[in-house]
C-alpha cells in the first residue's frame, strides 16, 4: 500500500514527464518546420542552368560564390556597378592591386581600386573576367556586393519572391 506522500510524488512525476514530453515534441515540431523554412531561403541551380535566389526575410538577395576561388556571401546589388570588396576580403582573395577609382557610395565618395579579368562565381554560374572594386566597408568580413560587372552578363529576372539569372544564349 502506498502513502498519500509517495502517490502525490508519483503524480507530480508523471506531470512532469508528460509535459516534458509535450515540449520535446514541440520542439522537434518547431524545429522540423524551421529546417524546411530554411530550405526553401537556399539558392538552387535548376537543369536549364538557371540560378534561382530566393528573396530573404531582409528583402536581399543572398547567395554563396567566390571571388577569385576564395568563398564569400554575396549581397546582390544590381545597382553596384561592380562585384565589390572589402580590402581585407581583396587580400584574403590574393587579388593584386588594381587601378585607383572613386567609388560612389552611399556614404559619398570615396578611394578605391578596380581589379579586372578576376574569377567571380555566384551559386554554379561563373563569370572568369569580371571587374572587382576594392573598398567595401561596412559588411561583414566574408561579405561582398554582386553588382553588375557580373550581373550583365546573364538574363537577369526579379520576381516576388526570388530573382532568377539565365545563361544568355
Amino acid at each position: 500500500m502506498t502513502s498519500p506522500q509517495q502517490t502525490a510524488r508519483l503524480g507530480a512525476v508523471a506531470i512532469a514527464a508528460v509535459w516534458l514530453a509535450i515540449a520535446a515534441a514541440l520542439y522537434w515540431g518547431f524545429e522540423y518546420f524551421e529546417q524546411g523554412q530554411q530550405a526553401k531561403l537556399q539558392p538552387y541551380t535548376r537543369s536549364a542552368g538557371e540560378l534561382v535566389i530566393p528573396r530573404q526575410p531582409d528583402g536581399h538577395f543572398h547567395v554563396r560564390g567566390e571571388v577569385n576561388r576564395h568563398p564569400v556571401n554575396f549581397l546582390v546589388d544590381t545597382g553596384a556597378t561592380h562585384v565589390s570588396v572589402s580590402q581585407a576580403l581583396a587580400d584574403r582573395a590574393g587579388l593584386p592591386a588594381g587601378a585607383p577609382i572613386t567609388l560612389s557610395t552611399a556614404n559619398g565618395p570615396r578611394a578605391g581600386q578596380l581589379v579586372r579579368g578576376v574569377p567571380v562565381r555566384a551559386g554554379e554560374l561563373v563569370l572568369n573576367d569580371a571587374s572587382v572594386s576594392v573598398g567595401l566597408s561596412g559588411m561583414a568580413p566574408d561579405q561582398a556586393l554582386l553588382g553588375q560587372s557580373f550581373l550583365k552578363q546573364f538574363d537577369v529576372e526579379i520576381g516576388r519572391d526570388a530573382m532568377v539569372l539565365r545563361q544568355r544564349r
